[in-house]
């Protein structure tokens, strides 16, 4: 079974404005919409597109948090999040007008230390042969050891471990050989405080990623494509795909999805670098997590 957890889910709020935002001014939008967020949750979504299925952990609270799970229901994705005793969970507020996108993003509620040791029991409960996604920030209730608390907790059983994340919640899973990383290039450069000009030089600190431990690492150039250095010592590289990008949010979580999905079906790095590209550029051609009809349509163009 395939684990997604997610420390801080959400509730997106997308407000559209066809004209500029004038601050200490009523402001009207054109449009609005609302999503199911979360790193780990988008990585769930997408992989029910690709055929999938995870049971996402997390915490939820309040009348958003049980939102998050009947949006999650009404996609057949199965949960079993920690019903925290109080607050609700955070509501993001993603501003867009005028081709620019301005987000808002909630703290969310505090996380009481009997409801960490109820997940960490849920998470305890995996067994070898399964698959855990470790993705996004962690509210600041929670001590920033966490990610490698849990890898620690299970690093005696055969599971595959993805971490998406930055800074020193990534630096610190690395000696438990996660099975891929996903840095951005900016994240590269911020863990090595170094600035990388040419593809030799990412492969370069990417290389460094895996001598301290991470048997795979993908780094996202965003519109410039993406690079992978896997575990058998080769690389790889998949150019962006043309497309008209509408929403950046969730690519990378769909990136992640994909590159998994096309590993488990064909143990090949290369094919699956080629999937989780077409689900981040699917993604970020759409209002929302992309279909899978389409993500699997820009995965067979790109094979031509």
């Amino acid at each position: 079974m395939i684990y997604t957890v997610t420390f801080n889910p959400s509730i997106d709020y997308i407000v559209r404005m066809d004209g500029e935002i004038n601050n200490g001014l009523t402001n009207r939008s054109s449009s609005e919409s609302y999503f199911i967020g979360g790193k780990g949750i988008n990585v769930s979504i997408v992989l029910k597109e690709l055929g999938l299925e995870s049971t996402a952990l997390g915490f939820t609270a309040g009348f958003t948090g049980n939102e998050i799970i009947n949006g999650l229901k009404s996609k057949g994705i199965k949960s079993d999040f920690v019903m925290l005793p109080d607050g609700f969970s955070r509501i993001n507020v993603k501003l867009k007008n005028s081709g620019t996108e301005t987000e808002i993003n909630a703290a969310g509620p505090n996380i009481p230390e009997d409801s960490l040791k109820e997940l960490l029991s849920k998470i305890d409960k995996l067994k070898s042969g399964d698959v855990l996604i470790l993705a996004g920030s962690i509210p600041k209730s929670l001590p920033n050891t966490i990610y490698e608390e849990i890898l620690d907790m299970l690093k005696d059983r055969d599971i595959l471990s993805i971490v998406d994340a930055s800074g020193s919640l990534l630096t610190k899973v690395l000696k438990y050989h996660p099975f891929l990383i996903k840095p951005n290039l900016q994240e590269i450069e911020e863990i090595f405080n170094v600035k990388l000009r040419s593809r030799e030089e990412i492969l370069k600190y990417a290389g460094k990623l895996r001598e301290s431990g991470a048997r795979n690492v993908i780094v996202s150039l965003g519109a410039e494509g993406a690079l992978l250095y896997s575990e058998e010592g080769k690389t790889y590289y998949e150019k962006a795909i043309d497309g008209k990008v509408i929403n950046t949010v969730g690519a990378g979580d769909s990136m992640v999805a994909g590159f998994l999905t096309g590993y488990l079906k064909d143990k090949n790095y290369e094919l699956a670098l080629k999937l989780g590209s077409a689900s981040g550029a699917a993604t970020a051609f759409s209002d929302d997590l992309s279909k899978g009809e389409k993500i699997y349509e820009l995965y067979r163009n790109n094979l031509l």
